[in-house]
Parts: structure tokens; C-alpha cells; sequence
């Protein structure tokens, strides 16, 4: 039986993923460690409430099973007004940083990233590109009019759409 290492699986572990010629994936024998459920968490961050403590939730996770973080904000450009738009990235940045602050703090590996356009649309591209394990993103808080005007928020996009595991976490959480 003829086995095949398969490198993009491997992610940085010293243990080989093989592909028998069936097609299942599997762990080659080795005396390593035991890694933890998740490989690689994708925070998606905003900057308010709900973000910050998506962040802290999925630094957390990250922490707990030896993950990295790819902390992802996007800016939405259906907005077509160049002072909002760069008043986003601005925003974005200080999300961004404070993510990767707080993974420094906990010892995990941050990546930063922006994306421009559609929120879930980055995401979800963002998440089967990188091959994430988990999503964090904050919860959805509207009320009133913003409920009547944007009547599926991000979390609930996610989801529905989404391949991975996906963890909303709201403020108060």
C-alpha cells in the first residue's frame, strides 16, 4: 500500500498527514504531541463591543488548543463614500492590533488582515482559502430601524454559509 504525504494539511506540525491511495486522511505514526481540535482560528473583528470580545474569545480558544489566529476585518466598500471607507480602515487597524496585542499577551500567533467588499462574502472566502478550523465572530446586537434594513446579519450569514464551526459571541458574554 503506497502512501502519500499531503504538506498543505501539515501546517507547521512535526507529524506527516498522509492520503492513502482511498482517499482518507489520516496521521502518520509519529511520537509527538497530540494537537488540539482547532489548528487555525479566524476572529472576525469590528472594533466595538461584540468584536472585542470575539477577540478575546477566540485568543482563548486559540490558547486552549495551541491555534494560531488570522484576525480579519473587512471593510465594506458597498459604502461608496471615500471618508467612511478610510475612516473604516483606520478602525480596522486599531481592531487588528489590539487582536494581535492580545495574542501576544496569551502567548498565541496573530496574523493581520483586511479585506474590502461584502462582509460575509470576505469571510467565507477568507475562511476556505486559509483552510480555518473555526470562526469567532461577535454577535449581531440591532434593533429597530437596523433590524428592518439588514435583515440577515453577519453572524447568522456565516452560519448558514459557512463550512466550519462557526462561535458567535455577544458583549455581555
Amino acid at each position: 500500500m503506497s502512501v502519500d504525504t499531503d504538506s498543505d494539511t501539515n501546517r507547521g506540525r512535526t507529524d506527516a498527514a498522509t492520503r492513502t491511495p482511498s482517499g482518507k486522511s489520516g496521521m502518520a505514526a509519529t511520537n509527538s504531541e497530540p494537537t488540539g481540535l482547532f489548528e487555525r482560528v479566524l476572529v472576525v473583528t469590528d472594533g466595538d463591543t461584540t468584536g472585542d470580545a470575539a477577540v478575546a474569545a477566540g485568543v482563548d480558544l486559540a490558547a486552549t488548543h495551541g491555534a494560531s489566529v488570522d484576525a480579519l476585518y473587512v471593510v465594506d466598500t458597498t459604502e461608496a463614500w471615500d471618508m467612511v471607507v478610510e475612516r473604516n480602515e483606520r478602525e480596522g487597524e486599531r481592531a487588528v492590533e489590539a487582536a494581535a496585542a492580545r495574542g501576544t499577551a496569551r502567548g498565541v500567533d496573530v496574523e493581520k488582515w483586511f479585506r474590502y467588499g461584502t462582509a460575509h462574502e470576505e469571510v467565507l472566502g477568507f475562511a476556505k482559502a486559509h483552510d480555518v478550523d473555526c470562526i469567532v465572530v461577535g454577535s449581531a446586537r440591532r434593533t429597530g430601524l437596523g433590524r428592518l434594513i439588514h435583515p440577515n446579519p453577519l453572524p447568522a450569514r456565516l452560519q448558514r454559509d459557512g463550512s466550519v464551526p462557526v462561535l458567535v459571541v455577544g458583549a455581555d458574554d
